[in-house]
């Protein structure tokens, strides 16, 4: 009763006390396991599953719970261990499948943690949580037509559900579906109105669609919820520079800057937006400090590039190149 109503401590000393007149109480051991786990207080609450597992090897609740501990440790290897075993003994327990998914996918596992969601999902078909993170390895597998199904099905049954709307448009974003990828990330944004990332990729899908008025009112809105995301600011840069609005462009620039100084792709694109300015000096020494960054790549960058057009035949811009003459 103390655990439900939070007054852990308490919760513990009675376990404790418990455990004092009857050491083999192994439900006693799990449940102070449980508090303590709450508490963030990990190693003790595995110390107090394992004795519950002693008394009883077959209580799959402790084994599950164990897990979970110790994946939140990071120890996935452990942890893996812990749901297989809670798994032998209570097969259909869905939610041991789905977090040993989980751990699989962190561990990069991606076809054995598919195999694990769909074996939480063959129990618990309704189970949007299984169905969304199934949705992430697939995404990562690059199999974004299949994503989207999995993200439809968490969506069937939590249609709030903000996150699967998101990366449901990023699935659709990888697939070049614009439009569609938007009206995802308008959903998210319906149940979230605050989720930046939503913001930030919806702008960069209306930079795609030419649409860069409202890519740069998408990029603001990210920057009034996360003012230091240097992304959004390099990307609300370079479409402004796409507008001609070189000034304010490289104004945006200077905030990415100021919040990733080694942001190679800033100092570039103000290099950039000198060049077409006609400022040769702040055109080299913004590419300058873009080239000592990234070398090859700003370097592999400006051989084409037609906004340093102007400056191309210039000796100094040559040596700054030189390496790909």
């Amino acid at each position: 009763v103390l655990g439900h109503l939070r007054r852990d401590e308490e919760a513990i000393y009675s376990y404790d006390q418990a455990l004092k007149i009857q050491p083999e109480f192994y439900e006693a051991w799990y449940y102070r396991g449980n508090v303590l786990g709450h508490l963030r207080r990990d190693e003790e609450a595995i110390y107090s599953y394992d004795q519950a597992l002693k008394i009883q090897p077959e209580f799959y609740e402790a084994w599950y719970y164990r897990g979970n501990v110790l994946g939140h440790l990071g120890l996935n290897e452990e942890a893996i261990y812990s749901y297989n075993q809670a798994l032998k003994i209570q097969p259909e327990f869905y939610k041991a499948w789905y977090y040993r998914g989980n751990v699989l996918g962190h561990l990069g596992l991606n076809e054995e943690a598919i195999y694990s969601y769909n074996q939480a999902l063959k129990i618990q078909s309704k189970f949007h949580e299984a169905w969304y993170y199934w949705g992430n390895v697939l995404g990562h597998l690059g199999c974004n037509e299949e994503a989207i199904y999995s993200y439809d099905q968490a969506l069937k049954t939590q249609s709030k559900f903000h996150e699967a709307w998101y990366y449901r448009g990023n699935a659709l974003d990888d697939l070049g579906h614009n439009e569609e990828a938007i009206a995802s990330y308008d959903q998210a944004l319906k149940f979230k109105p605050d989720y930046h990332q939503a913001w930030y990729n919806r702008g960069y899908a209306l930079d795609d669609l030419g649409r860069t008025e409202e890519a740069i009112a998408s990029y603001d809105q990210a920057l009034k919820f996360k003012p230091d995301y240097h992304q959004a600011w390099n990307n609300r840069g370079y479409a402004l520079r796409n507008l001609g609005r070189t000034e304010e462009a490289i104004a945006s620039y200077d905030q990415a800057l100021k919040f990733k100084p080694d942001l190679h792709e800033a100092w570039y694109n103000k290099a950039c937006c000198y060049a077409v300015q006609a400022n040769i000096e702040q055109a080299l020494e913004n590419l300058q400090q873009a080239i000592n960054l990234s070398p090859d790549e700003c370097r592999e960058w400006a051989k084409t590039d037609s906004y340093f057009d102007s400056i191309r035949e210039d000796e100094r811009f040559q040596a700054l190149i030189q390496l790909l003459l």
